[in-house]
């Protein structure tokens, strides 16, 4: 037997928070729980069988405390809140809602979006190395570097330092125009992208004027000890095993490194094994250092990242 559920919104924006852009998340809620999710105005009608209408209730009640404040609700927030009723952690959920981790620089919350990527933040916290693979979006560079910043500028650390391979440029490197800053630029901006999400440029210049933020390719980490400081490594998979070694024993006192890369997108030669796998099958057992496996369920881009990230990985499995 049929039944309908009627859910009042208490205005516009939280309706439009919790339908999404082009009414996705109620596709999505749709899709998940077998109900018939409509929004008419202000009130969502829930109708199907008793039991695909308890279920779809209840993970619109688990999204209140965003879709009330007017916090728009993205597919993953939907994804792990099924999850989270699925594995009875609702209170697990809530402080992951709660561990705000900083604003942009807009005024917009910044937080963990999945289990996996609250795991990732702690070991973060309390980990001096810390390894993070997965794919594209998932917020592996991201939460690094909202935290090294955030520590920087409690003056946990006296410098932040973003470094990645350069594979793409090569020997080629010489023949771009400009000095050394602009023709590393190219291969460092997702790193300055982060930054800029969270502090102004300018005040991102002038810490990296007085070499407080240094950001240089993995070549430069050669031969220094980086005492005091954040170091996150990104793109890792492009780095030999000799490279990483190199990079992980740059590490010095009072100093934290995350190392973040997609195994599945390495630029190295065929016959050239990737120094982040190298790393994470020699040093899974070291004491002191947490491993972290995001998957295309942590994808927190536009929510076809999600599908596609998916698909090639089942076309893989095969």
């Amino acid at each position: 037997m049929a039944e309908t559920n009627r859910i009042q919104l208490p205005n516009a924006a939280s309706a439009i928070a919790l339908a999404g852009d082009r009414e996705e998340n109620l596709k999505l809620l749709a899709r998940q729980t077998g109900a018939n999710v409509v929004l008419r105005g202000q009130e969502l009608l829930i109708s199907g069988t008793a039991n695909q209408v308890d279920l779809c209730s209840r993970l619109v009640r688990s999204l209140a405390d965003l879709w009330q404040a007017g916090i728009s609700v993205s597919s993953v927030d939907i994804l792990t809140s099924r999850h989270a009723l699925d594995t009875q952690r609702q209170d697990e959920l809530k402080d992951l809602r709660q561990d705000v981790l900083a604003r942009t620089r807009r005024g917009e919350e910044i937080r963990a979006k999945t289990f996996r990527q609250r795991q990732y933040v702690q070991s973060m916290r309390t980990c001096d190395l810390v390894f993070c693979t997965g794919p594209a979006g998932t917020g592996k560079t991201f939460l690094a570097a909202v935290l090294a910043i955030q520590a920087l500028l409690a003056n946990q650390y006296e410098r932040l330092i973003l470094t990645r391979p350069a594979v793409e440029a090569g020997e080629k490197l010489g023949f771009l125009p400009g000095d050394l800053q602009q023709k590393i630029n190219p291969y460092l901006r997702p790193l300055y992208d982060a930054l800029y999400e969270l502090t102004d440029p300018e005040k991102i210049t002038s810490l990296m004027e007085r070499g407080i933020i240094e950001v240089a390719p993995l070549a430069y980490m050669r031969g220094r000890t980086l005492n005091h400081s954040f170091i996150i490594l990104d793109e890792a998979q492009n780095t030999t095993p000799a490279q990483m070694k190199m990079a992980l024993t740059r590490l010095g006192f009072r100093s934290r490194m995350v190392v973040t890369g997609d195994t599945t997108q390495t630029d190295l030669l065929p016959h050239q094994p990737s120094g982040l796998e190298v790393a994470c099958k020699i040093l899974q057992n070291v004491e002191g250092i947490a491993f972290h496996r995001l998957t295309h369920a942590d994808v927190v881009r536009h929510p076809l990242v999600q599908r596609i990230i998916a698909a090639y990985e089942q076309q893989e499995a095969r």
